[in-house]
Formats: structure tokens, C-alpha cells, sequence
């Protein structure tokens, strides 16, 4: 009940901060109406029960934000060597199709993983397979890089795990 109980405590926070920002509108009236509605939300997807780990993932906390940047550089990064293959024919192109080693400990660990890999332009997930990703890489430098590891490192990393 503890973990549950946190969830819906922390969905009903996000909610009403997303209903904030959304809004723009602080008359008492409108507040009110808006906690209400973020209140039966919840509690209709408490009833429901689909609140999970997975679907409201607060269990990895700080950790996301510090991941989300990182992401963010290496997506930019991965931006500027596409651009760079495209207008530069001389730069090589070079498509192929090959395996990772996922070591997240739970689905949602891969998930995060194939969709970070799939967000990185030049790089595309194919196939999720237990702890196999399948992915197409435009590049063999893409390709390279994504089997070095940082990816699969970081991505453990905001699981909380070793």
C-alpha cells in the first residue's frame, strides 16, 4: 500500500502541475475545479489499477533528469553527424543491422534503452528480444558507438543498478 499510496500522491503533484502550467488561470474557482478534476483522475486510475512502476515511474527520481540531459547532448551530437553525412557525400553511408546486449534488470530499463537508441538520429530499434536489442545504424561510427556501451551503462545507471 506504501508504494501505491506514494504513486497516487505523486501522480495527483504531476497532474495538478501539468494542469497549472497548461491553464494559466489562479481564480479559487478554477483552482478548485482543476484539484477536482485531478483528484477523480486519480482515483479512477487507482481503480483501474493501472498506476504501476512502469506507467508512473518515480522509483528512478533524480536520476532521469541527469539522463534526459545526457541524452539530449548525444542526440544533438548524433544530429549535427547526420546532417554532416547528408551534405557531405564524401562522408560514407554505411547501413547495417546489429545486435546489443541489453543489461537493464527490468522491462522498463529496456524500453528506456531501445526508444534513447531510437531518439539518437541515425540509429533506429528494430527488435526488443528479453536482454537483445536489434537495431539499425546509418553509420558504422553509430554503430561503433552504440556498442561501447555508455548508452547501456547510463540507462542501468537511472534504474539504480550497479
Amino acid at each position: 500500500m506504501g508504494g501505491a499510496f506514494l504513486r497516487g500522491v505523486s501522480l495527483v503533484a504531476f497532474l495538478a502541475a501539468t494542469w497549472l502550467l497548461l491553464s494559466g488561470h489562479y481564480e479559487p474557482l478554477i483552482l478548485a475545479f482543476g484539484a477536482i478534476s485531478c483528484a477523480i483522475v486519480t482515483l479512477l486510475v487507482y481503480r483501474m489499477d493501472v498506476v504501476d512502476h512502469e506507467s508512473h515511474p518515480i522509483h528512478l527520481g533524480w536520476r532521469l533528469p541527469i539522463y534526459l540531459c545526457w541524452l539530449l547532448w548525444e542526440i544533438m551530437k548524433a544530429n549535427i553527424d547526420v546532417a554532416k553525412r547528408i551534405i557531405n557525400p564524401r562522408l560514407p553511408i554505411s547501413p547495417t543491422v546489429f545486435t546489443l546486449k541489453a543489461s537493464q534488470p527490468t522491462e522498463l530499463g529496456h524500453v528506456i534503452y531501445a526508444n534513447s537508441i531510437t531518439l539518437t538520429p541515425g540509429t533506429v530499434t528494430l527488435h526488443v528480444n528479453r536482454d537483445e536489442i536489434e537495431v539499425h545504424a546509418l553509420s558504422q561510427e553509430a554503430a561503433d558507438d552504440l556498442a561501447k556501451g555508455e548508452m547501456d551503462r547510463r540507462v542501468t545507471w537511472i534504474e539504480g543498478a550497479p
